[in-house]
């Protein structure tokens, strides 16, 4: 099993997510977070008297744990649809992951991991 973490540009989540469903990603993970990248932000803002600081680059954080067969297309679906070939498009980073389990039905391993299912419905 392995498991994909991406960070991208908030603009390109809903492309991410469909280009996901496309190769059978129905379920991942995803939050908000803040980072200090290559991308030159310089812009203060004001609001009520208060100067902040955006520094900070917006993006969200995308977490993905599937079966070894499904690692490939998947990384390759969210590099074209998080693609702007501006900087700060972003990161794809993938681990080996020993174990997973599914705790509502008990699954373990392949079975309890994201992608499309080995199952005839």
């Amino acid at each position: 099993m392995k498991k994909i973490e991406a960070i991208i540009r908030t603009s390109k989540f809903e492309e991410v997510k469909t280009a996901l469903k496309q190769v059978g990603i129905d379920f991942f993970s995803y939050w908000e977070c803040s980072g200090v990248g290559n991308e030159q932000v310089t812009e203060h803002h004001s609001y009520r008297g208060t100067v902040y600081d955006t520094h900070f680059l917006s993006r969200l954080f995308i977490s993905i744990v599937l079966k070894d067969e499904n690692l490939e297309k998947t990384v390759a679906c969210i590099e074209k649809a998080a693609y702007t070939g501006e900087i700060g498009d972003g990161m794809i980073f993938t681990y080996n992951i020993e174990e997973s389990i599914r705790i509502r039905t008990g699954e373990r391993g392949k079975a309890s991991t994201a992608g499309p299912s080995d199952e005839k419905k």
